[in-house]
């Protein structure tokens, strides 16, 4: 019995298998489509066309583009036809790290709102546990009542009636007058 007939085995595929890195293409893509949007490259480039156009209009011997310059414009077609899927593939893999990026920022700033409007809650509870607080002047002036109410509970009253001169202070101020 042959594996072809068996039902419980899989076919094996025969076809060439062609599995690419996909970070790895993004990445070489990148660097040819930033390296041809510098400026030595366009240096380069002139340079090449400048000596393949005088090669073939004065070097009689050495003519192998004559003037309408078919093979240059083919090495430019080709090159433009290469260049731009590269340049779109550098662009995608840009966008894809700005979008990445972008909703990085917005999930910071959603942070960053959150965690301002919970600090403006918290000071806005102090300030309101703050005006509740007892001040040193409320309490001195508090404790000074209730130190003249125990003088006046402790000491009896005047025999002319005078609660006034029942007080410490009061009977202090009577005598410096």
């Amino acid at each position: 019995m042959t594996d072809r007939s068996r039902l419980d085995t899989p076919l094996t595929s025969r076809r060439f298998n062609f599995n690419l890195d996909t970070e790895a293409v993004g990445q070489f893509s990148e660097s040819i489509a930033r390296f041809l949007g510098t400026g030595r490259y366009l240096a380069w480039q002139t340079i090449i066309v400048i000596v393949w156009i005088a090669l073939n209009l004065f070097a009689v011997s050495l003519q192998w583009d004559p003037y309408p310059f078919i093979l240059l414009n083919l090495a430019f077609s080709t090159q433009a036809a290469y260049a731009a899927p590269l340049i779109l593939l550098a662009q995608n893999r840009q966008e894809n790290r700005d979008r990445v990026s972008l909703d990085e920022d917005r999930r910071r700033a959603l942070q960053t709102k959150a965690d301002t409007e919970y600090l403006a809650r918290e000071l806005a509870a102090l300030r309101l546990a703050v005006g509740e607080v007892v001040t040193r002047d409320y309490l001195r002036r508090e404790l000074e009542e209730l130190r003249d109410m125990l003088a006046q509970l402790q000491s009896p009253p005047s025999a002319d009636g005078d609660e006034a001169a029942a007080r410490p202070e009061h009977s202090e101020r009577r005598s410096k007058k």
